[in-house]
Parts: C-alpha cells; structure tokens; sequence
C-alpha cells in the first residue's frame, strides 16, 4: 500500500481518533453514574491508555505496519495470536462502525428528522464506503478535516464556557461543592467504576493510529509526537470539558439521552450553540466511522496476507486501496442497518456493550505482544528507538486494571453480556484456527 499519509495527517488523525462517540454521547451517562468525580475517572484511564499506547508505539516505531499490532502478534508470539488478534481486532472496528452509524441517527434525532434510522445508516455507509475506495490520501484529507472540525469546536467550547462563567451566565451555584467527598463520588465507589467502564469505551480506537502508520510518509517521527500527545488530549478535551460542562450548569440536571455538550446549552438558553454542537457531534461521529472503516478494511486485508483470511482479499488495487476487503467490511457493517430497524432505540446500547469486549480483548494482546517483542530484543539485541517506560511492570498494572474492569462490566445490566459472549467469541476464533491448521496440514499431505 502507498505511504501518503502526511504528518498533519498522523497528527490529527491521532487527536481526533480519542474524541469519539464515547465523548459526545457516552460521556452524558458516565456524569449521571459518578458525578463530578468524572474528571477523575477520564485522568485515571487516560493514565492506563498511554501504558498502553506507549507500548504499542514502541513496536510500531521500530516496524511500520498496516496490520498493526495483529501483524506484531503474530511475528513476536506466534501464528495462533496473530489469529485471534487480527480477526478480533478487525471485529472491534467493524462494530465500533456500527457504533458511530448508529450514534449519528440520534444526533439527528434532534432535529426530529422523520428519516428511519436504518435508512440513515445505510446512506452514510455508501457514502464513507466510496471515500475509502478512493485513495488513502483523499481519506486522510476527509480526516484531517473531520478532526480538526471537532477539535477547533471543543477549543472554542472552552473558551464561550470562560466568556459565560465571567460575563453572561456566571458559574453554576453548586459547582464550588462538587469536589467535596460526599459529592465528588455522589453514587459511592461503584458508581465511579461503572463510568469508567464507560470512560474506557471512550478511548477505544485510539490505538487506530498505529494502523495509519503503515501508511505513514516518516512513522520514525509522527508516530512518537502522536502518541506522547495522548496525556495532553486526554486532559484537554475530555477533563477540562467534563469540568466546562459542570462550571455551567447542574449535572444531576442533565439529560442521558442526548449529548451533555447539546443539552448544557440549551438549559442555560443557548440554542444556536447547542445547534451548532450538534453539529459538530455529527461531525465527530463520522470521522470516527470512517476511521474504523479504514482500520477495519486494512486488517481484514493483513488477515489474508498471513493467509488467515481468503488471499484475494490481499489484492491491491493501482491507487493503493484493497478495495475487496473495503468491500467485504462494508457489507458487513450493514448489520448496524438491520439492528437499527428491529431495535431503533436500543441498537446502540447492544452495539456499544459488543464493542466494549473486543476493545478490551485488543489491549491485553497489545500488552502481551509489547513483553513478547521485548524478550526478542533482549536476544537479538536490536535498538529501541521509541521505549515503554518501567516494561513490563507497567504492562502487569495495566492488564489488572483491564481485568478489574472485565470484573465490573459483569455488575452492570447492560454491559454484562458483554461479558460473557467476550470468551465465546475467542473459543469460537481458536476452533477456526483449528480448523484452518488442519486443513493446511491436510493440503499439504496430499500434495506429497
């Protein structure tokens, strides 16, 4: 594939791949389960993402691949992990489309369209699905539009939120109490942990970025300013807007249904900006989709290079784009347009809690596969341009809070099935292995 992935385009590829649906959406129930302790909950996890970015990065620094870290785990553990992580992490993205489909139909929602939510799915599918069958370059302009729309939108939020505490609104009477013990953590222990299940979904798809750098005109340099900047996203655009919302208005008064960025406005009266917020969540919604749809396609056709998938979806086309497995993951997503017809309120609650397993499924692989690939550098002895900090303690820190929150998801009524389909899912991916190695061995005696 051609490398025309630019730095502006790894740059902002990797600031908006953390702002999402989790943000816009997610974001109004996790507020209603913890309260102010929130900020918390986002500095906490993002802590945890750039353990796990870090060692992600430090692999694709050293090895730019389209096939990201299922290409990393099937080189330094072996073909069974490359398996079950390309197959896993190609379901992650194909449901995290669902996702971002899904969310939109209720972005419009505010409008009152009377369009069917299947029918807006299926319109914006063939739309993304066209972009991507262009060429990487047009879909790296298309994100670096996207995200730099909802980006400058946060930016200015925060700014009109500091004009309006100082000049027109004022602050939010009850926000000097929020941070006393009592309030902080208003529903106790377990409701922090429940939105920090929420909190993780978040950050899901941040890892997309090492994906982007098989495509990537320099990785040894974007790669490691993209992924150091993960602290400072993490607290700009989700802490200080969680704070910002707070600063304006009650939080225990916000809606769970609507985005927390749309509904703050219009309780304090401001309706063309909770219009134009709107807006902008649509807008983050699709950069998101059309990243995963991107993501999606370039595993699917990394799968069928390491034969794990059929070989002509490894094909190539002239510009650079393996339009069959763009194809091939298009047709799959078009689930999300079935789900939305039979369930049109609660498809995206059923799609977010299949997402949250794979999320987590990918980021153990990645922090196994990160002390793997150490073990093979401490015996081959090639340099590390790009280093994980205190490896592999920090990799162990994460993998338990990963499990801890597998642990909660089992407590919590929408998530729990997630659960318990999560392993389902990876015994039903080893029995496939099984059976692809058996017939490979099987072809290969016949052939002698």
């Amino acid at each position: 594939m051609k490398n025309q992935l630019k730095k502006r385009h790894i740059q902002m590829i990797a600031l908006g791949g953390a702002i999402g649906t989790g943000l816009f959406f997610g974001s109004a129930k996790s507020i209603q389960m913890t309260g102010p302790s929130i900020v918390l909950a986002y500095i906490f996890g993002g802590f945890v993402l750039y353990i796990i970015m870090r060692a992600l990065g430090e692999m694709t620094v050293h090895n730019p691949n389209t096939g990201a870290y299922t290409e990393y785990a099937h080189s330094y553990i072996g073909p069974y992990a490359g398996f079950i992580s390309g197959w896993n992490a190609w379901f992650e993205y194909t449901v995290v489309c669902m996702v971002e489909l899904t969310a939109i139909t209720f972005f419009l929602d505010f409008w009152a369209t009377p369009v069917p939510h299947w029918l807006i799915c299926l319109i914006v599918l063939f739309i993304f699905m066209g972009i991507n069958l262009l060429s990487v370059r047009i879909f790296g302009e298309f994100e670096f539009w996207f995200a730099g729309i909802k980006i400058v939108a946060i930016v200015a939020m925060l700014a009109f939120t500091v004009y309006l505490v100082c000049f027109k609104h004022g602050l939010n009477p009850d926000f000097g109490t929020y941070f006393t013990e009592k309030i902080l953590f208003s529903h106790g222990l377990e409701g922090f942990a429940f939105a920090l299940v929420i909190v993780m979904f978040s950050f899901g798809g941040t890892e997309f970025v090492s994906i982007a750098a098989g495509n990537a005109e320099n990785p040894d340099k974007t790669i490691p300013q993209a992924i150091n900047g993960v602290v400072i996203r993490i607290l700009f655009f989700y802490v200080l807007t969680m704070l910002a919302i707070m600063m304006l208005y009650p939080y225990e008064q916000l809606s769970g249904s609507i985005s927390p960025f749309v509904d703050v406005f219009l309780k304090v009266g401001l309706s063309s900006a909770a219009l134009v917020m709107n807006l902008v969540a649509i807008t983050a919604a699709l950069s998101s989709f059309n990243s995963c749809l991107f993501s999606a396609s370039r595993l699917m056709c990394n799968l069928a290079e390491n034969g794990n998938a059929p070989k002509s979806l490894a094909k190539i086309s002239k510009n650079g784009i393996p339009k069959r497995s763009v194809l091939l993951t298009s047709f799959c997503v078009m689930i999300a347009v079935l789900v939305n017809f039979i369930f049109p309120q609660k498809a995206i609650i059923y799609l977010l809690t299949v997402a949250t397993g794979s999320i987590l499924v990918t980021w153990f692989i990645i922090l196994i596969t990160q002390i793997y690939f150490r073990k093979k550098q401490s015996k081959e002895h090639f340099d590390i341009k790009f280093k994980l900090y205190l490896s592999p303690y920090s990799n162990i820190f994460a993998c338990l809070v990963l499990f801890a929150v597998l642990a909660i998801m089992t407590r919590m009524d929408d998530m729990r099935l997630s659960v318990y389909i999560t392993p389902l899912w990876i015994l039903a991916l080893t029995f496939c292995y099984i059976l692809k190695k058996s017939n490979v061995i099987n072809s290969t005696e016949n052939k002698k």
